[in-house]
C-alpha cells in the first residue's frame, strides 16, 4: 500500500485472500485495501459481518460508496435499531450512504462489503 502522496502500484486481491488488519470484538473485521485513511485521501476498504450481527443505530464522517460483495446486508435508516424495517442487499449490489445518515446494519449469513470512501473517516453510534 503506497503512502499519502505517493502513487499507488497496481493489486488486487480475493475475499478469502484480504489480510484484514482489525478484528473486533463483535466479530466484524475491517482493512485498508488501497489508499490512506487521512484527510482528502481516497481509500477502498473491505468490511466482514458475522452472521447473525446487527450494528446499533450511527453515521459516518463522509459518504461510503459499497458493493456487497459475499453474503447479503440488511441496511436500515433511522435511529433506532428495527430489523424488520431493513432492506435486503444481496451479492452485487450497490449503495451510497451519505456521510451523516444514521443507519444501522446486520446480516443473517457472513457478508462481506467492499467500499470507497474519503478520509477523514470515522464512525459516529447514536448511543454514546
Amino acid at each position: 500500500m503506497a503512502t499519502a502522496g505517493q502513487p499507488t502500484p497496481a493489486f488486487a486481491t480475493t475475499i478469502e485472500d484480504i489480510g484484514w488488519e482489525q478484528t473486533n470484538p463483535d466479530g466484524t473485521r475491517s482493512a485498508t485495501l488501497v489508499g490512506t485513511r487521512g484527510p482528502g485521501e481516497t481509500f477502498t476498504y473491505a468490511f466482514f459481518i458475522p452472521a447473525g450481527f446487527w450494528d446499533e443505530p450511527h453515521s459516518h464522517s463522509a459518504d461510503a460508496h459499497l458493493v456487497v460483495a459475499r453474503g447479503e446486508l440488511r441496511l436500515g435508516y433511522g435511529d433506532r435499531l428495527d430489523p424488520d424495517a431493513a432492506q435486503r442487499y444481496p451479492a452485487g449490489s450497490f449503495l451510497y450512504v451519505p456521510a451523516g445518515a444514521v443507519h444501522f446494519d446486520g446480516a443473517a449469513e457472513e457478508t462481506v462489503l467492499l467500499g470507497t470512501a474519503v478520509g477523514p473517516w470515522s464512525t459516529d453510534y447514536l448511543a454514546g
